[in-house]
């Protein structure tokens, strides 16, 4: 299924107008403190990114900042914790493998991790009466739905997107579930949230409630926000770059020619592609990035090198095997479509 948008490359051509950094990789692990809080382990493996205080409960009452001593993101007052589910391989034989990551564009020798977007161009309202706000303390969101199997199921959440990559540039075209041929480069995962805020809950039931769509248009226009969540956000989204380079075999697929990619909680379609997010920025810092032109040179924030990032990390909290080859996903999952 294919989704129109305009594409992040064309994005960097005409804007400066957005966040674009790089996270290393924190930990791997079977927790998620959003969906399943305090619960250990967690139903399904997370690859999660930022700041080190990221744990199970993570008590939104708390200090982010202070409570990490160190983030894997590029931005060094971004405390943040940004997750997603993890990409496995399932072998001919029924075995499964995890598939590792690699680098975006334009950042070589960073470990795994994700790419981090946070966007001030086009999210102005029509009368260019609002600016773009930043989260507030204690801020969480998700999107996606992890059951989701059918493009009727995940098209009420417009832009989650793989994409074929012929070369680590490559950005189009964006479909909704797993590309059904071998990537010659891998697959990337976008993953964009909503941009409107209903301005008084930091979180919701179902961690999605207090955040709404435009009323119209893409996230790249300037469609109003509807009056139930009339706060305008800057748009956050994610990439994650899949390395599934080893398994670009045809023969290693399973036999009635069905691709061979499976999400750490079962789901062989794609359409189960989901995020989530607990803010974390230091103070005001993400505030003032959203007020200036900034792109991967911003000059209102603190920077660390690829050294730092790559040496912030933290010990997984569930002992259990999830690489080489298994013969279940990590807690016993299987896939299924």
């Amino acid at each position: 299924m294919k989704w129109p948008l305009l594409s992040t490359i064309v994005l960097f051509g005409c804007s400066n107008a957005l966040l674009r950094f790089p996270c290393a990789q924190l930990v791997v692990d079977r927790l998620d403190p959003l969906v399943t809080p305090g619960q250990v382990p967690s139903p399904h493996l997370h690859q999660i990114v930022g700041g080190n205080s990221f744990n199970a409960s993570m008590d939104p009452a708390k200090d982010m900042p202070g409570e990490s001593t160190c983030t894997t993101c590029q931005f060094s007052e971004d405390f943040s914790n940004y997750w997603t589910a993890v990409l496995y391989f399932k072998a001919r034989n029924g075995t499964y493998k995890r598939v590792p990551q690699i680098p975006n564009s334009g950042f070589n020798g960073v470990n795994a991790g994700m790419t981090i977007y946070y966007m001030q161009d086009g999210l102005y309202d029509f009368q260019q009466t609002s600016k773009v706000t930043a989260f507030k303390p204690g801020f969480r969101m998700f999107i996606g739905d992890v059951n989701a199997r059918t493009p009727e199921e995940v098209a009420r959440f417009r832009q989650l997107t793989y994409t074929c990559l012929q070369s680590i540039d490559t950005r189009d075209p964006q479909i909704t579930d797993f590309p059904n041929q071998p990537c010659p480069a891998g697959i990337m995962t976008a993953l964009r949230f909503p941009t409107c805020w209903d301005g008084k809950n930091l979180d919701s039931p179902d961690h999605m409630q207090h955040m709404a769509y435009p009323e119209s248009g893409t996230f790249e226009t300037k469609g109003p926000c509807p009056a139930t969540h009339p706060v305008r956000m800057g748009q956050l989204f994610y990439e994650v770059v899949w390395d599934t380079r080893q398994f670009n075999n045809k023969a290693d697929w399973p036999a009635d020619g069905s691709q061979p990619f499976v999400w750490s909680f079962g789901d062989t379609t794609g359409y189960g592609n989901h995020a989530d997010y607990v803010f974390g920025w230091k103070d005001d810092a993400l505030q003032r990035a959203l007020d200036s032109p900034c792109y991967i040179n911003c000059a209102t924030l603190k920077t660390q090198d690829t050294a730092a990032m790559n040496k912030c990390s933290k010990s997984k909290t569930v002992s259990e095997p999830i690489d080489g080859w298994l013969t279940t996903l990590p807690g016993g999952m299987t896939a299924e479509s």
